[in-house]
């Protein structure tokens, strides 16, 4: 083992905490261990210079990584394949004729009045799998005890755990993205006025909300997108649309989903997702500032996410914020199917619990043991359902620059 003598370091230290001295350079490679991957055949005793190092504990980092994204997770089902989803559309009121009755009309009561009914079907499913293989009695001569070896093998257990999670996280984001994806698509028309190139700063619509826009509209400034998380005053704006649209949504409307029926929301089974930029500035420059914090809060029980498809390496907002997705296109006329949507500054969605979801979740793992070469892999296996539906409620809230050469407001 390395020992190395370290008391004039400690001493200057010590002199640097009393602040009997100013802060100097100080020479830490001797001090903290950052470790080695292997022994080298000079690890040997301090004594007779001959001994090697005995390895006395091992630590296994074997930590759970559990999902941190929001729960979409729905039913699932040992038996058949596709999830068909029947709603049923609003009836017209008619005429009371009990109150208009004439003598010698015939009055029908016969007449049958059929229902309308919307049905889809969902029946795609994705799938992958992680491969492990352990061999067992060719790694025992590395431990000193059945216990130092099940803990190894349930460190690994763990990491395949984990690598499985965070694979399913990143799915339901992208479950979350699609429908994010589909919304600006099916109002893209707005954010291309006149035909003109398409800009979500140009607009604001019912379904995807331009908060800036909105924002400046209404106060007549040029806050941009790059200032807005720091200013009070729209942060404070964020949290007053989004309370608008938690009750909004309560009510029966066809305006805030793809297909245009009519739909409503009950609290319970609404969901709010927001990055976690906009949940940090709402706490640190409005909730600590306030004496009444809860009338400024985002929609109750909002789940946060650091990002929607990536950090980007650097967790600039510009990355946490942004999509960059094809989804399939419903135009008919669309060559590829497909339609490249790229926006960001996404600050949240809100939407219907059957908006977005996973069915027919299963996991499992199979096994085999190979004889000959004395090891057994396991396969750790999902499939799942993930699925947007196009007719139920679903808001996306971003913010977007205005074009620069119409930077200002509407009428300037």
């Amino acid at each position: 083992m390395q020992v190395a003598q370290v008391y004039e370091i400690v001493n200057t230290m010590s002199d640097e905490f009393l602040g009997e001295e100013s802060v100097v350079k100080e020479d830490l490679s001797n001090v903290v261990d950052i470790g080695k991957s292997i022994f080298s055949a000079t690890s040997v005793d301090n004594y007779v210079k001959k001994l090697l190092d005995v390895i006395g504990r091992m630590v296994f980092v074997n930590e759970v990584y559990r999902s941190k994204m929001p729960d979409i997770l729905m039913d699932s089902w040992e038996y058949g394949s596709c999830v068909e989803k029947i709603s049923a559309n609003l009836k017209e009121a008619e005429i009371n004729e009990s109150w208009s009755l004439t003598s010698g009309e015939t009055y029908n009561q016969d007449e049958f009045y059929g229902v309308s009914v919307n049905v889809t079907f969902f029946n795609h499913k994705v799938t992958f799998e992680i491969p492990c293989s352990f061999a067992e009695i060719q790694v025992k001569e590395s431990f000193n005890s059945v216990t130092q070896l099940n803990s190894f093998f349930s460190m690994i257990q763990t990491m395949i755990e984990n690598s499985m999670t965070l694979k399913l996280d990143a799915l339901i984001m992208r479950t979350i993205n699609n429908m994010i994806g589909q919304t600006l698509l099916a109002d893209a028309a707005a954010f291309t006025p006149e035909g003109g190139t398409l800009d979500y700063g140009t607009a604001s619509t019912l379904k995807a909300v331009n908060l800036l826009y909105l924002y400046n509209q209404m106060y007549d400034t040029n806050l941009t997108a790059a200032a807005c998380l720091t200013e009070p005053e729209f942060i404070k704006f964020t949290a007053y649309i989004m309370s608008l649209y938690e009750d909004r949504l309560t009510r029966m409307s066809t305006k805030f989903n793809i297909a245009g029926l009519e739909r409503f929301v009950e609290k319970e089974n609404m969901r709010t997702v927001v990055l976690s930029e906009l949940a940090s500035a709402h706490k640190i420059y409005l909730q600590s500032d306030v004496y009444h914090d809860g009338l400024v809060q985002l929609p109750d029980n909002y789940t946060t996410v650091p990002f929607w498809q990536g950090n980007g390496g650097d967790y600039s907002f510009t990355n946490d914020s942004k999509i960059h997705i094809e989804v399939a296109d419903a135009d008919p006329d669309s060559l590829t199917g497909k339609a490249e949507v790229e926006i960001s500054g996404v600050l949240g969605v809100m939407f219907s619990k059957y908006a977005c979801g996973v069915n027919q979740f299963n996991r499992r793992t199979t096994t085999h043991y190979n004889a000959k070469g004395e090891f057994f892999t396991n396969w750790a296996k999902t499939d799942a359902n993930y699925f947007n539906a196009l007719d139920e409620n679903f808001v996306v809230f971003f913010v977007a620059d205005a074009p620069a050469e119409d930077s200002g407001v509407d009428g300037e």
